[in-house]
């Protein structure tokens, strides 16, 4: 009996020693709680900072906006060509004339040499173009718009290397 007893010591001092060298797991619970959760909210507040543009750069100001249009205001030419006269497309006996005249903004005035050399053939493709408008094509703001647009696309087809920026008329008259 003296030996079970002594076995029975034995074991609980085993048993103590087994619990201290075994670790202890956490719970389901207590790693939701204690970590996924946090991590889980950090998670959601980058992301809806994100959102909200906080990580996006500062926008310039009313004034940096200002400075920088002003400076490309001062580079920007203008180039006037010669006032055109044409005759429009009618389905009568009745003729109708369009004079306009036309104003080239370029970037720089470095461009305004070539420009020069290119003026018959871009003069050539205006003239062209206008003579098969008629005059409904050019009533109102749209039909001026889309004569703006049209005259833009062909000059900077006919001055390839040139960039024209806008066609701006100084004088458009349709009788």
């Amino acid at each position: 009996m003296v030996d079970q007893i002594e076995d029975d010591g034995s074991d609980t001092g085993q048993d103590g020693a087994e619990g201290q060298v075994r670790k202890k797991r956490l719970s389901g619970k207590v790693l939701v709680l204690f970590i996924l959760l946090p991590l889980l909210i950090a998670g959601g507040g980058v992301g809806g900072a994100y959102y909200a543009g906080l990580f996006d750069s500062p926008e310039p100001t009313e004034e940096e906006l200002a400075a920088a249009a002003a400076q490309q205001n001062k580079k920007v030419v203008f180039y006037d060509l010669p006032e055109m006269l044409v005759n429009l497309s009618t389905g009568s006996s009745a003729s109708s004339f369009l004079k306009i005249g036309v104003s080239l903004e370029l970037a720089d005035a470095s461009l305004v040499p070539d420009l020069e050399l290119l003026i018959p053939r871009v003069m050539d493709n205006f003239q062209v173009y206008l003579r098969e408008l008629r005059k409904e094509d050019l009533s109102g703001s749209q039909g001026v718009f889309r004569l703006k647009e049209e005259l833009l696309m062909r000059i900077n087809n006919a001055a390839s290397p040139v960039r024209v920026n806008d066609v701006l008329f100084r004088e458009l008259l349709v009788q």
